[in-house]
């Protein structure tokens, strides 16, 4: 048996991985159920109903108005003209524009417009999934003591090392592959049992495939980093401990010290903002502070947009960075 084979079953057999992609697919099912019982398909007798509540509230606003404007001109010259404006006219009248059909329209789930959040919802979690498991499927082996007792089998560290992610990579590829087929052909059968899939083109389609193809790198990119970490510290606690670090330092303990600092696009610090670039293709950050509210031209903020390459660069020198060094580790320092 290979070493690739044997490594790939460790990891597919482990009672760990099996668990946590279990409950994985139980969290995915329960937003699947989730979106289906709260949207409902759009029909003449939907936007019968949303026209008629708009038109009722219509009224009702309207009603209200008249009798506002009656107390209004009542109380002049009254205690209690304080109550109402100056001048009564000034009053806001409620006009249709207030009250349009499409406002009162049930949720209905539209595959082109929605479907993306969702890809982005699996994608996060396979992330989560891929990075726990990749650091605790070296780490277990590190603490245990296992590490050590298969490279007397292979002496050969970075071959062992190598395969090992090789495994790891390979067989998320796999699952993220076969959940993103699943995940797509059952938001279809939302869309078309609660929805509509006529807005979908063949553009479309492509652009929904390679923002999974995105997902895909990102939940590579996951499994290998967690990977490298405890490879790194020798233990499955270091790859979690660094994550957990890093979200209350970087995330909570930075974001708000640049925050206070006005610090101009603080948000591009921030993890989150790079992950929505790389899968949402780009994202505009505007500094509020650089605003001038008494211009005429109203506020004009300065803005910076992040897009997907500049992510996607950010990821890639996470990966070659974080795997480097394990390798570099496991070929210069002492096994025992």
């Amino acid at each position: 048996m290979s070493l690739y084979t044997a490594e790939t079953k460790r990891l597919v057999k482990r009672r760990f991985t099996k668990l946590f992609v279990l409950g994985t697919v139980l969290i995915l099912l329960a937003i699947v159920a989730g979106m289906f019982f709260t949207n409902e398909k759009v029909g003449p007798d939907q936007v019968a109903r949303a026209q008629a509540q708009a038109q009722q509230d219509y009224q009702r606003a309207t009603v209200q108005y008249q009798r506002d404007q009656q107390s209004c001109q009542a109380a002049q010259g009254t205690p209690e003209a304080s109550n109402w404006p100056p001048n009564c006219a000034d009053m806001y009248a409620p006009t249709q524009d207030d009250f349009q059909a499409q406002w009162y329209m049930p949720p209905t789930f539209d595959f082109r417009e929605n479907f993306p959040e969702m890809a982005t919802t699996l994608a996060a979690l396979l992330a989560l999934v891929a990075f726990i498991v990749g650091a605790s499927f070296v780490g277990a082996e590190w603490s245990s003591g296992g590490m050590m007792n298969l490279l007397l089998w292979r002496p050969k560290r970075m071959q062992v090392l190598g395969t090992k992610l090789a495994a790891l990579l390979v067989s998320f590829t796999v699952l993220t592959v076969v959940c993103s087929a699943i995940w797509t052909a059952l938001f279809v059968g939302v869309a078309e049992a609660r929805g509509s899939t006529e807005s979908m083109t063949s553009g479309a389609w492509q652009s929904i495939a390679l923002m999974e193809l995105r997902g895909l790198a990102l939940v590579l990119v996951a499994a290998a980093v967690g990977f490298g970490l405890a490879s790194l510290g020798r233990h499955t606690a270091m790859a979690l401990g660094v994550t957990i670090g890093a979200v209350i330092v970087f995330q909570f303990g930075l974001g708000t010290v640049l925050a206070m600092a006005k610090v101009k696009f603080a948000e591009a610090y921030l993890i989150p903002v790079w992950m929505i670039a790389w899968m949402d293709k780009e994202i505009k950050i505007e500094d509020y502070n650089s605003c001038d509210f008494s211009s005429s031209g109203g506020c004009q903020p300065d803005s910076l947009t992040l897009t997907w390459p500049m992510a996607g660069g950010l990821l890639a020198g996470v990966f070659v960075l974080i795997v480097g060094a394990a390798m570099w580790a496991i070929r210069s320092r002492d096994i025992t």
